[in-house]
C-alpha cells in the first residue's frame, strides 16, 4: 500500500470521528440550544449509531463488485454534506435527521481501511497500521473534543463539514482506484457466521459495544447531573479517553503483534471495568480524570485487539468482517446506549455496577469467544 494512500485513509477517519465523542460531551449544550430535555436531545447519538451499523452490512459486499474508490467519493461527500446540515439546523428534527444520513454515509470509511489494511498489509505487521489508523481516529475525536469545550457546538459540525470537502478533492485526486480487487457481487453473511472464529469474534463484538456505549454515551450527562460541571469541565473528562485513547490504539495494535490479540483484548477489558468501578464514588476531579484515561486506554487496547483479529479471519469473509465489525459495533452500541439511558434515568451506580460485573464476565468467556489466535 503506497504512504499516500494509507494517509488518505488515515484522514477520512480523522474526519468521520471527529464529532462522534464530541456530541456524548454535547448534550447538555444542544438540549439547552433546542429547549429539550438532555435525554431527548440524546437520541441524536443512537439516530447515528444505528443507521451506521446497518449501513455498514452493503459497504463490504459492495466494494468487491465496484472500485472502492467510486463507492467511496460518493459516500464522503455525501457524508460532508449531513455534517452540514447538522451545523445549520434550525430544530431538533433537522439534527436528527442530519445525524441518520452521517451515520448512513459515514458507515463507509472503516469497512474500506480494514479491508485495504488485510489485503495488503502483510500479517505480521497488521497490528501496527491498525493500531495507527485509529490512533489518527483518536486524535481527531480528542481535537473534537477540546473544542467542544470552548467553542459553540454547531461549529463541532461545520469543521469536517469544511475539512470534509478539502480531503474530498484530494480523494478524486490522489486515491487510487481498487479494480484489481474487484470480483462479483455477492453477500456471504450466513457463510461467514457459521464459521466458528468469526460467529465468536462477532458476539463478542456485540457484547462490549453493547456495553461500552451503556456507560460512554452518557457520561456527559452524568458529570453534568452528578457534579454540576461546566461544558468545559465536562468536555475536558470527556477528551481524557481520547487522550489516552490516541496511544492505547497504537500501543495495543503493537501488543497485539508481540503478546497475542486475546491477552491485549483481556487487558483493555480490566481496565474498563477498573476505571467504571471509581465511577461509584463521588471523587474529587483529578480522580475522574485519572479513571477517563484508565477507561480510554483499557477500550483501545480492547478495540486494537479485536481488530487486528478481524484482519487474520479468512479471506473469503474479509469483506463481510469488515462491515460486520461497523455493523455489530454500531447496532449494539446504540442499542447500548438506550438501555444505558433507561438504567442511568434511574440510578448511574446501579448501571455503572451492572455495566461493571458484565463487563468482568467478558473476561471469563473471552478464550473461549475469541478463537483467532
Amino acid at each position: 500500500m503506497k504512504k499516500t494512500t494509507f494517509i488518505l485513509l488515515c484522514l477520512e477517519g480523522a474526519v468521520l470521528s471527529f464529532n462522534v465523542a464530541a456530541c456524548a460531551a454535547l448534550i447538555p449544550s444542544i438540549a439547552r440550544d433546542f429547549n429539550v430535555a438532555s435525554f431527548v436531545a440524546g437520541r441524536a447519538i443512537w439516530l447515528y449509531m444505528l443507521p451506521y451499523g446497518l449501513a455498514a452490512l452493503i459497504y463490504g459486499p459492495l466494494v468487491r463488485a465496484f472500485d472502492a474508490k467510486k463507492v467511496e467519493v460518493v459516500c464522503f461527500l455525501l457524508f460532508v454534506l449531513a455534517n452540514l446540515l447538522a451545523a445549520l439546523s434550525h430544530n431538533i428534527q433537522v439534527f436528527f435527521w442530519a445525524r441518520f444520513l452521517m451515520g448512513l454515509f459515514g458507515a463507509s470509511v472503516i469497512p474500506l481501511a480494514l479491508i485495504l489494511i488485510s489485503r495488503h498489509i502483510e500479517q505480521s505487521r497488521r497490528g501496527r497500521f491498525v493500531g495507527i489508523f485509529f490512533s489518527a481516529t483518536f486524535v481527531a475525536s480528542l481535537l473534537g473534543l477540546f473544542l467542544s469545550g470552548i467553542i459553540h457546538w454547531r461549529l463541532i459540525f461545520l469543521i469536517p463539514a469544511l475539512f470534509g470537502f478539502i480531503l474530498w478533492l484530494n480523494m478524486l485526486l490522489y486515491l487510487p482506484g481498487f479494480s484489481a480487487d474487484r470480483s462479483i457481487f455477492k453477500i456471504n453473511y450466513l457463510p461467514a457466521l457459521k464459521n466458528k472464529a468469526v460467529l465468536g469474534i462477532f458476539t463478542y463484538i456485540f457484547l462490549i459495544s453493547l456495553l461500552y456505549h451503556g456507560i460512554q454515551q452518557w457520561l456527559g450527562v452524568y458529570f453534568s447531573d452528578k457534579f454540576s460541571f461546566t461544558q468545559f469541565a465536562i468536555s475536558m473528562l470527556i477528551t481524557l479517553t481520547s487522550l489516552s485513547g490516541i496511544f492505547g490504539e497504537a500501543l495495543g495494535g503493537h501488543l497485539s503483534d508481540k503478546l497475542g490479540r486475546l491477552r491485549v483484548v483481556d487487558i483493555g477489558i480490566a481496565l474498563m471495568a477498573l476505571s467504571i468501578f471509581a465511577l461509584l464514588f463521588k471523587a474529587p476531579i483529578y480522580v475522574l480524570a485519572v479513571a477517563m484515561i484508565i477507561w480510554g486506554l483499557g477500550w483501545t487496547f480492547n478495540h486494537a485487539g479485536l481488530s487486528t483479529m478481524l484482519t487474520d479471519l479468512p479471506g473469503d469473509f474479509l469483506n463481510e468482517a469488515a462491515s460486520l465489525n461497523s455493523s455489530v459495533r454500531f447496532v449494539s452500541g446504540g442499542l447500548g446506549m438506550a438501555l444505558g439511558g433507561l438504567i442511568m434515568q434511574r440510578s448511574f451506580n446501579a448501571g455503572f455496577l451492572i455495566f461493571g460485573f458484565l463487563l468482568i464476565g467478558l473476561i471469563v468467556f473471552s478464550k473461549s469467544l475469541l478463537a483467532v489466535k
